[in-house]
């Protein structure tokens, strides 16, 4: 081991068994691991001078920890990642160590530390993130998140690969925490919809371990809580088992909009996550993005924007001005002319489709703004939470001449799917939250669609949503019998000249394990290389 090159001899398994940062799997025993210089004369490998790397125990000053670690793509997977922590006070000198996983740290990057102040509160939280760029593709990377007087926090991330390849992703919204969070007269109560199932959805996801996993919004429900910083920390601190190990790519939901954080409430949302620049004004950063992981172009978007029902603290409808549609139709258009995409899947909260009664419903604002887009640029896959169950639509394009614009099935097939034909919309909500919407099924299947709001509410402070109830042709598959899980994805890049594909498997979670039940599986399929004009690439 050399000091100054601060070069690890550490497999990633041996990492991954010591990323709490007790120690590095045997490779090394390092008792209270803290700051490293951030840059020191270098030396050979085999200097026989060279002293082992010593890492002092931290200083009796108090320097908060490194909270919360977790992942993010830049916008191309296969050559930047973000790593991302916080806390709560001043931190110095915030940076991340890293390297491959059988050189160890040789490289280390600065962190850009991003502040807000929670307006209930008056808390200020300083959020930290390292851009490494420069990375190879598909290729596993060791790093150690720190700053001054601290003990380093380790993980590891495999970047996405560069063009036609293998890979699995993961998707779920509506997760909450598995903490008790607000004192009552009976005891600690949970007061932002969480529950112990918000831990099992984390333990699944990662016995699966796939390269990234979508977050499809309503990540914490902070915005409903007594104290919405301690609530961010619980669920940053349920997943960083995960997402310091992977990216967890997320969508921002109703409930990341919390009154009086930032001009129109993401703030806290805004100032945690380090995401792909769309290029849109500072107020809006990171509220939509896109990223590519091999064939696979990922458009995340903020549904509160477009959507009719008023779900957060404040109400937010049109806040873009149409700044989100007009980059979508371009992100669309530039993905689907594009030959090396073969895959579109967009990442949002609200639904287009949902069977379940006296729950939040399906919304026009939807099937009116952006469902056209997915049918003119031929998107393949939408994931989904908002609705707290499982359920998928038949590929859908097009739209019935109705007050709710129903979708129109183009085929009916529940397991082999061509996607040329139509987009498959999947409503993923079972992440965790104790309010599970899978009991609450029409039967037979029919839906509630938001079609307006009324006048405020002085009771609620809510603009009522105004319902209409349709058919539902559109509907392929729902679980009626699991409130919890989350589903896989396996992309297949199929040969030249043949079909790509991607195996879905719904699973049901349970348990503090994540124990996995596949109860839902299907095939989308669609030529390789057929988009931008190609010929089977």
């Amino acid at each position: 081991m050399n000091a100054s090159s601060g070069r690890l001899p550490v497999s990633r398994r041996g990492l991954l068994a010591g990323a709490s940062g007790l120690g590095l799997g045997g490779a090394v025993s390092l008792s209270g691991l803290a700051a490293a210089p951030a840059a020191a004369a270098p030396a050979t490998p085999t200097d026989p001078a060279a002293s082992p790397l010593l890492w002092q125990r931290p200083g009796r000053s108090g320097a908060p920890r490194v909270g919360g670690l977790h992942l993010q793509f830049g916008s191309d997977a296969s050559r930047e990642v973000v790593v991302s922590w916080h806390t709560t006070r001043s931190v110095a000198n915030p940076r991340v160590m890293y390297g491959t996983s059988n050189g160890g740290f040789g490289r280390t990057t600065q962190a850009v530390t991003r502040t807000y102040r929670d307006a209930a509160s008056g808390t200020e939280v300083q959020a930290h993130h390292a851009r490494l760029t420069g990375l190879h593709p598909d290729t596993d990377y060791v790093y150690a998140a720190v700053h001054d007087g601290t003990t380093p926090e380790l993980g590891t991330v495999r970047t996405a690969p560069r063009g036609r390849s293998a890979f699995t992703f993961t998707s779920f919204g509506d997760q909450g925490t598995p903490t008790l969070g607000r004192k009552t007269a009976n005891g600690y109560v949970n007061d932002n919809l969480g529950s112990p199932a918000a831990g099992d959805t984390t333990a699944g996801v990662e016995r699966i371990a796939p390269l990234f996993h979508l977050l499809n919004g309503d990540l914490c429900y902070a915005n409903i809580s007594t104290d919405r910083v301690r609530t961010w920390s619980d669920w940053f601190e349920n997943n960083t088992r995960s997402a310091r190990h992977r990216p967890w790519m997320p969508a921002a939901g109703n409930h990341e909009n919390e009154k009086g954080n930032g001009p129109i409430g993401y703030g806290a949302y805004q100032a945690y996550f380090d995401l792909p620049d769309s290029g849109s004004d500072g107020e809006l950063r990171g509220l939509w993005y896109s990223f590519t992981a091999g064939s696979v172009r990922v458009i995340s978007l903020n549904n509160d924007d477009v959507a009719y029902q008023d779900g957060g603290n404040s109400y937010v409808h049109g806040y873009s001005g149409g700044a989100q549609q007009r980059w979508l139709e371009r992100e669309l258009a530039a993905a689907n002319a594009d030959p090396g995409i073969d895959w579109i899947v967009v990442c949002m909260h609200q639904v287009v489709i949902s069977t379940a009664d006296k729950f939040n419903g399906a919304d026009l604002g939807l099937r009116e703004a952006w469902v056209p887009l997915f049918d003119k640029y031929g998107v393949d896959l939408v994931v989904c939470g908002h609705e707290h169950h499982y359920e998928r639509s038949h590929p859908i394009r097009g739209q019935q001449p109705t007050d709710t614009r129903t979708p129109i099935p183009v085929a009916t097939d529940t397991r082999t799917i061509d996607t040329t034909k139509g987009t498959v919309h999947m409503v993923i909500g079972g992440g965790g939250t104790s309010a599970p919407s899978n009991q609450l099924f029409f039967s037979p299947a029919k839906a509630r669609v938001i079609t307006g709001v009324g006048a405020v509410d002085p009771a609620t402070g809510k603009r009522p949503p105004v319902y209409v109830i349709e058919d539902a042709p559109w509907s392929a598959f729902r679980d009626a019998d699991n409130p919890y899980g989350f589903a896989s994805f396996d992309v297949n890049p199929g040969q030249r000249g043949g079909p790509t594909t991607i195996d879905v498997t719904y699973y049901s979670v349970s348990g503090p394990y994540g124990d996995l039940v596949p109860v839902d599986r299907f095939t989308l399929t669609r030529p390789r290389g057929a988009r931008g004009g190609g010929r089977g690439h």
